[in-house]
């Protein structure tokens, strides 16, 4: 492995070829990226792990695991930015290119190849990266928001990364697995954020109430879920080629709704909630069940797990739950990374915030 620390853009190269890898190489470094190299896909699934890479051009045909297994690991995994996976190979029949795509790769480049060709591809690369703002401006959004509320710290990167393995398990198997792809997952991680935008409308004196809401203060907090979508569904109709919106708007507006319709603000039931807040549902209520609150304490993990399962064809829908437990063990490793790290609580935001 190669590698060269003074870059902060990193692309990774997977190639058993030294000839080929430096062919490769030269351009990368060009456009400015540190390069960094691995011989094979399980290797480079593990540098992918512990380095940031943006970019990865990777050899079909490699020892260990193959360029096509490495792209579905990435896909299934690495989410918390996403990778742009350039396939390399002499494999040039049509059903080759189909399967590459079909394993979630962006371009495919046939060898041998001009050099000026694939410089202009890793250019347009570098544009597709670019829309990965989009999603840091969504979660920023949703962060100013949720700094309204002192209680809720860690909320969001908790809520989002449960939406995503539960979804994940959903695309495997069962009546959703037609439904529930790779988009629908990045969705649900990018999206699920905003599901208490809404929450900038609602006032101190009920939003930061450290006691149990009175009738009156609970239906004003139970706005929350309009207010949200109504400010979503506007963003949408101003700039409706942005569909990632419909489904933070969902989200908003339904992931209080219950399976057997006794939910709010809609009254709806059952297969009438959208699957992405049926999904976020199960996530949002497992953390605030494992998580403290001015008032309660955090439940263990198997107490929160035992409230979801009793919740199965009342509050929340029998299919979903079904791959929360099927995920169980990866929901206890994103909250026990979480509580360890530290990011149970955020940063403190600066003073002058509160300052009249």
């Amino acid at each position: 492995m190669m590698m060269e620390e003074e870059k902060t853009t990193k692309a990774l190269v997977v190639e058993d070829d030294p000839s080929a890898t430096h062919l490769l190489q030269h351009p990368l470094e060009s456009l400015g990226y540190g390069v960094l190299t691995a011989t094979n896909g399980k290797d480079a699934f593990d540098i992918i792990r512990q380095q940031r890479c943006r970019l990865v051009v990777s050899e079909w045909t490699l020892p260990e695991m193959n360029g096509a297994e490495l792209c579905r690991a990435i896909r299934s995994q690495i989410v918390d930015a996403y990778v742009y996976f350039v396939m390399v190979s002499s494999r040039g029949e049509t059903r080759d290119i189909i399967d590459a795509f079909s394993a979630g790769i962006d371009d495919y480049v046939v060898k041998p190849f001009e050099a000026a060709e694939f410089a202009a591809r890793l250019r347009t690369a570098e544009r597709i990266l670019s829309l990965e703002t989009r999603d840091m401006a969504i979660f920023a959004m949703a962060k100013l928001a949720e700094s309204r509320d002192p209680e809720t710290g860690g909320h969001l990167e908790r809520v989002r990364e449960y939406s995503r393995v539960i979804a994940s398990e959903l695309s495997l198997s069962g009546p959703y697995a037609d439904v529930v792809d790779t988009e629908f997952v990045h969705l649900m991680y990018v999206t699920s954020p905003l599901h208490d935008i809404g929450k900038v409308s609602i006032p101190d004196h009920v939003l930061l109430k450290p006691g149990r809401l009175d009738d009156r203060e609970y239906e004003i907090m139970k706005s929350h879920a309009e207010a949200g979508a109504w400010t979503l569904a506007l963003a949408l109709n101003q700039y409706p080629q942005a569909q990632f919106l419909q489904m933070a708007s969902d989200i908003a507006l339904y992931h209080h709704e219950r399976w057997d319709g006794n939910g709010y603000p809609m009254g709806v039931a059952e297969q009438d909630i959208p699957l992405s807040a049926r999904v976020f549902s199960v996530a949002d209520v497992y953390d605030a069940l494992s998580s403290k609150r001015v008032y309660k304490e955090a439940y263990s993990h198997d107490i929160a797990r035992s409230i979801i399962g009793k919740g199965s064809r009342s509050q929340f829908d029998p299919e979903v739950v079904r791959g929360f437990l099927a995920a169980e063990s990866t929901v206890r490793e994103i909250r026990a990374r979480y509580a360890a790290s530290g990011r149970q609580r955020d940063l403190e935001p600066p003073v002058r915030w509160f300052s009249p």
